[in-house]
């Protein structure tokens, strides 16, 4: 028997197979609403299903640069929810780590493809049912849209991208009555850090380790999350050091600058 949404409020999640995406499923799932989990990796779906209580969610494949896979997985979506969805988390995204040269033009354009053109396609193909319920956009972008990170070069201006939308959203869409949030996590522990830098045995989570960075557990961007969903904020960040680079991206530039300045790069 297919499950459904039995008027629960419902959320539905992109990149939910793992990390952010998956911890944030089991809190939404925890406070009695119906999720809708998203990915492209079918395996993990089927577990994140089980983590989270088959009776609370749905699975639906889904690449997010593929319009036509959106307008598919939200219809499927909406006969559940009775044609309303009360958040978009917008969290689907990957980074290639490794200087700017040594990043492909392919690779580039992956994160390009998915880490902006996806959360635009969602931010546009979920309005009909965010505005029905009256919803929340929630999208995720990262301490690296405040200011470029060295290694993450093309990572990082797609996160400015997501900023920007959606400080843009936030406007536009309050005609509609739906409101917009931009979650920006420190590193957390996600598939993400173990990406490797070409010609290197050491990932990002060597690399921030050695260095003495925090990575805060994906419960913490879970919890900033659930907090971003009955706030009226814009702007959320995830872990001390967020708020730390915030503060020093608006106000000590120059400094934040030569501290990024005096970091080793990763070594090959």
């Amino acid at each position: 028997m297919t499950a459904s949404a039995e008027g629960r409020k419902a959320v539905f999640i992109t990149g939910a197979a793992s990390g952010i995406g998956l911890a944030a499923a089991k809190r939404f799932a925890a406070e009695g609403w119906f999720v809708g989990l998203s990915d492209i990796d079918n395996l993990g779906l089927k577990a994140a299903l089980i983590a989270v209580g088959p009776a609370n969610g749905s699975i639906h494949h889904l690449d997010v640069r593929d319009r036509a896979d959106w307008n598919q997985a939200l219809a499927d979506f909406g006969k559940l929810t009775d044609g309303r969805m009360d958040v978009l988390l917008n969290n689907a995204g990957i980074a290639k780590f490794g200087a700017f040269e040594t990043i492909s033009a392919d690779d580039s354009d992956l994160q390009i493809d998915i880490n902006i053109k996806g959360v635009v396609n969602g931010a546009r193909a979920a309005l009909p049912l965010l505005k029905a319920a009256g919803g929340r956009l929630i999208n995720i972008a990262s301490c690296a849209g405040l200011y470029g990170s060295p290694q993450l070069a093309v990572y990082s201006a797609t996160k400015f991208a997501v900023r920007g939308l959606s400080e843009a959203l936030d406007v536009e869409y309050a005609a509609h009555g739906v409101s917009v949030a931009c979650v920006m996590p420190w590193f957390v522990e996600t598939p993400i850090l173990q990406t490797g830098a070409a010609g290197s045995n050491a990932n990002m989570a060597d690399a921030l380790r050695s260095g003495g960075l925090e990575v805060y557990p994906v419960e913490d961007a879970a919890e900033v999350i659930w907090q971003a969903v009955a706030g009226k904020a814009l702007h959320y960040f995830v872990g001390a050091r967020a708020k730390q680079m915030r503060f020093a991206s608006n106000h000590l530039p120059g400094n934040l600058r030569k501290q990024l300045r005096s970091r080793p790069m990763l070594s090959t």
